[in-house]
């Protein structure tokens, strides 16, 4: 099927070129509305967005320039744009033309799971039960009345490289927090802070999943040694409750593909899947059983989402050795087996970006080039077209992890059975940055409502849950007239409501380096996303989790 030109010139007009609806040509019946993954909100390992040098103070979420990361991402930053169009053409905030549509048509070596050689128990001993960590009672100096207290602060209690290390993680369940960081994985008491156990790793944590299984088990991928550049290559499973090491197993990445390309890994019920660019090795998490790797054909996973419903990115090529341009589609996929529930087929040129969202799908797109270009594709359950969100003049910026790493680590969009909900691009006003919430039908891809921050604040989508969207909201960045904190807007927008507000005391505190944020039964948390320091004293007095909640 062809793709209508677009209409007019770039900026010259607002609105659409001729109609188009893909055509993603859906398999089997449609599928039943599942849950939502996770009780703690969308999962984020994201840079919180990129420097603006501009202004004369750095914001709370952008980084001054010694500490971006390379590699980092933000979809409003892409040249940019902003999400947009599936079935037709558009003018986006920016003033740039582009079009999305869907396409018609178009033995490796099996890793053995073994017994673990890492320890099995757990090397530290816990902190003293009930003594919270250093800091909380500090930060709640000067607690208004309905703020909620800091329950606990949590140090840094790993010494990391000179350049920094990347926390994995948070994951949580049954009372447990725990996070991977360098050679370590550590789990802490949800309810006073105070540590459970400490698993020393025997190489560097390189990849693992957003979410954890629902028995409280993870998976996470380990260098195969010490030396730089050591490939990433070794699977450890941990229980998060215990600490316990478990099963372990070898990738196969003598592919050259294979062997250059990020991790991206996944669980969907008891599997764990690990994608990279031309394979994807599936698991049974509770015992490290091999299920399958290279599926028939030239056609191959490489990425799937976390949740409930197993979303996947697929390459498609000519033949194992095609170089060129690699179609792409999104395919709901059973973990277990490979086997194909739909298929819903990207226009040649685009590749899957994220997974905003699992049920419903919404699904991420971009096409790399001298001017990248962003747009969202919003499907029915059962794979097929459904709408494309219509921006009118907003640029939106969903903050999302590294690239080529997970497909669902983003925040700042949400979505339930008929709205999608995007952060709109922080603007500097009055010596502050802050944004506005959009909501948008996803049967037509129109704004219903949109709602601004409070000045000096800025908005975060994290999920769906009760009929209201959750979002975090940020401290300001300068004077601490108030915290952040958890807040919710009902199905009509209307005025924020306030779920968890953290004390003003704690503001600075908030102010942390690609900060992922968990919310759950009237507890939150923040959760750094690198660590580091000019010197070992420093790095150690770096807070990697604060806790808030009464």
């Amino acid at each position: 099927m062809s793709q209508p030109p677009p209409q007019g010139r770039p900026g010259e007009q607002e609105g659409f070129g001729a109609p188009y609806e893909p055509q993603p040509g859906a398999y089997g019946a449609p599928v039943q509305p599942q849950p939502q993954p996770g009780p703690y909100g969308q999962p984020s390992t994201a840079p919180y967005g990129y420097p603006q040098p501009q202004p004369p103070t750095v914001p709370y979420g952008y980084p001054g320039p010694q500490h971006q990361p390379s590699g980092g991402r933000s979809r409003g930053r892409v040249a940019g744009l902003v999400a947009a169009v599936l079935a037709g053409v558009l003018v986006v905030g920016t003033g740039v033309w582009f079009a999305v549509g869907g396409d018609d048509g178009a033995d490796d070596k099996k890793p053995v799971a073994r017994e673990s050689t890492a320890p099995k128990q757990p090397s530290a001993e816990p902190s003293p039960k009930a003594t919270p960590a250093p800091g909380a009672a500090e930060l709640n100096k000067g607690r208004k009345e309905g703020e909620a207290k800091v329950r606990w602060v949590r140090k840094n209690d790993v010494d990391v490289p000179a350049a920094g290390a990347a926390v994995r993680g948070p994951w949580i369940t049954g009372g447990v927090v725990a996070k991977a960081m360098y050679r370590t994985a550590t789990g802490y008491s949800l309810e006073d802070g105070s540590q459970k156990w400490s698993l020393r790793l025997p190489a560097d944590v390189c990849a693992s999943p957003t979410l954890p299984s629902a028995d409280g088990e993870i998976v996470i991928g380990i260098r195969e040694g010490t030396d730089e550049g050591a490939a990433c290559e070794k699977l450890q499973m941990i229980d998060l409750a215990t600490g316990k090491a478990g099963w372990t197993a070898t990738l196969d990445r003598s592919g050259m593909q294979d062997g250059l390309s990020d991790i991206v890994m996944a669980v969907n019920g008891d599997v764990l899947t690990v994608g990279r660019t031309t394979r994807t090795d599936a698991y049974r998490i509770s015992d490290g059983k091999h299920l399958w790797d290279r599926l028939p054909g030239f056609c191959q996973p490489y990425g799937f989402a976390s949740g409930d419903v197993p979303l996947a990115a697929v390459d498609c090529r000519k033949a194992p050795s095609d170089d060129d341009t690699p179609d792409e589609e999104v395919r709901r996929m059973d973990p277990a087996t490979g086997r194909t529930v739909w298929t819903y087929k990207v226009k040649k040129g685009w590749k899957i970006d994220q997974f905003y969202s699992v049920d419903p799908p919404v699904v991420s797109l971009r096409q790399d080039g001298l001017e990248p270009k962003w747009a969202i594709a919003l499907l029915n359950t059962d794979g097929t077209y459904r709408a494309q969100p219509v921006p009118g003049k907003e640029d939106f910026e969903v903050r999302c992890g590294e690239q080529g790493e997970n497909l669902d680590d983003c925040i700042g969009a949400a979505a339930d059975a008929d709205t999608l909900y995007l952060a709109t691009k922080p603007e500097y006003v009055d010596g502050e940055f802050t944004n506005a919430v959009v909501a948008f039908d996803l049967d037509t891809g129109k704004t219903k409502w949109k709602v601004p921050a409070p000045p000096a604040q800025t908005l975060q989508p994290m999920r769906v849950e009760d009929g209201k969207v959750l979002l975090y909201l940020s401290p300001p960045d300068s004077k601490a007239r108030t915290g952040g904190g958890i807040m919710a807007l009902g199905p009509q927008g209307g005025a924020l409501r306030t779920v968890l507000r953290h004390p003003a005391s704690a503001a600075t505190a908030e102010h942390v380096f690609e900060p992922a944020i968990r919310y759950s039964d009237g507890r939150s948390l923040i959760v750094i996303g690198r660590v580091g320091g000019d010197s070992d004293e420093e790095e150690m007095d770096v807070r990697t989790i604060i806790a808030f909640g009464d």
